[in-house]
């Protein structure tokens, strides 16, 4: 318990003071602009040199490239170029933005406005009267910049922890502290038969959840599911089984309820802040980047979003759930150790 009194406040303190920021940097940039295009070029080195932006593979289809996640702005020139179209009198240059963290690209809208205008005071400074660029902003996959579509999905992350890890690991200490756990170690069943039993009805009670969850989010808050529903169930029932199988493990080290409880909490409140619910990853400092990699909310938090709001791009679900399975499969092959040793 002393561990749980002393080195929870630690974690939470380190997390707030030292890695959460709401300050916007690294933010994916790609460009597509021909190569003598002078003020593209000028507007590109201006965002790459301001700390705000890096720059992300170019090339393709620029909605491919915000799709995927592998660009969060993509600077698109018009035909002929952005000096041309200046000449001309008509600047032009267009900007395509991911909107699946409004946060994000509502700051990403303003420096990019700043960084044009920048540009132009630079390039034109004799003129009384600058040359007009038109920036045009497509705001894809939350056009109206709408909240709820940001903090949903991570409500329901937060949700499905608070069923899958505080019930699962405090019915099983609670069955241990009323001594009934001596049966199951006496009947004539396997240890996973024992754990499969205690486990499985968290797993189906989370699903039933997930469904609920779901269809509230659409009527009520309107979000859209653009992505197939094997997908988004699919990744749920990963996620389930991972979170399920850390109740279990939390259950193993409990010897109270009270134990159980703190020791979910201990896992789920650095959980959700290094998951991107509410804190962009991006800003943190490399090594919790690191450590956020770990975390099985921050992929199913991707993977929720992405199907969403995006359709459920092919190379993101297979990466996210990839790396979701074997964190399960960890989790569940430790929790099953942890659990034999305690049948013991």
């Amino acid at each position: 318990m002393w561990v749980l009194l002393f080195i929870s406040p630690i974690i939470q303190l380190t997390l707030f003071g030292y890695a959460i920021s709401n300050e916007v940097h690294n933010i994916r940039l790609a460009v597509q602009f021909a190569p003598g295009d002078v003020i593209a070029q000028k507007l590109t080195q201006r965002c790459l040199a301001s700390g705000w932006f890096i720059p992300a593979k170019s090339g393709g289809d620029p909605y491919l490239l915000v799709q995927s996640g592998r660009a969060e702005a993509v600077l698109v020139a018009p035909p002929g170029g952005v000096t041309k179209s200046l000449r001309s009198g008509q600047g032009e240059i267009q900007v395509l933005l991911d909107a699946t963290n409004m946060i994000r690209a509502r700051s990403i809208e303003q420096y990019i406005q700043a960084i044009v205008l920048e540009v132009l005071l630079e390039e034109f400074p004799r003129q009384t009267m600058q040359p007009f660029l038109n920036v045009d902003i497509r705001v894809l996959y939350n056009p109206a910049m709408k909240t709820a579509y940001f903090l949903v999905p991570g409500v329901m992350v937060v949700l499905l922890c608070l069923l899958t890890i505080i019930m699962t690991s405090m019915s099983i200490v609670r069955e241990r502290e009323m001594g009934t756990f001596e049966t199951l170690v006496t009947a004539p069943i396997h240890n996973w038969e024992i754990l499969f039993g205690k486990t499985l009805p968290f797993v189906i009670l989370a699903l039933a959840q997930v469904t609920l969850i779901l269809i509230a989010a659409v009527l009520i808050f309107g979000l859209p599911m653009q992505g197939p529903l094997w997908k988004f169930y699919l990744a749920a029932l990963m996620f389930i089984c991972t979170t399920v199988a850390v109740g279990t493990m939390i259950s193993t080290i409990s010897r109270t309820q009270q134990q159980a409880m703190m020791g979910s909490f201990l896992f789920m409140f650095p959980g959700i802040l290094l998951s991107g619910m509410m804190f962009p990853l991006e800003n943190m400092p490399k090594v919790i980047i690191g450590i956020s990699y770990l975390n099985p909310l921050r992929y199913f938090l991707t993977l929720l979003r992405n199907i969403l709001l995006k359709g459920g791009d092919n190379w993101v679900f297979w990466t996210n759930l990839s790396v979701m399975a074997i964190l399960a499969v960890i989790a569940i092959a430790f929790s099953f150790y942890r659990f034999r040793q305690t049948l013991d």
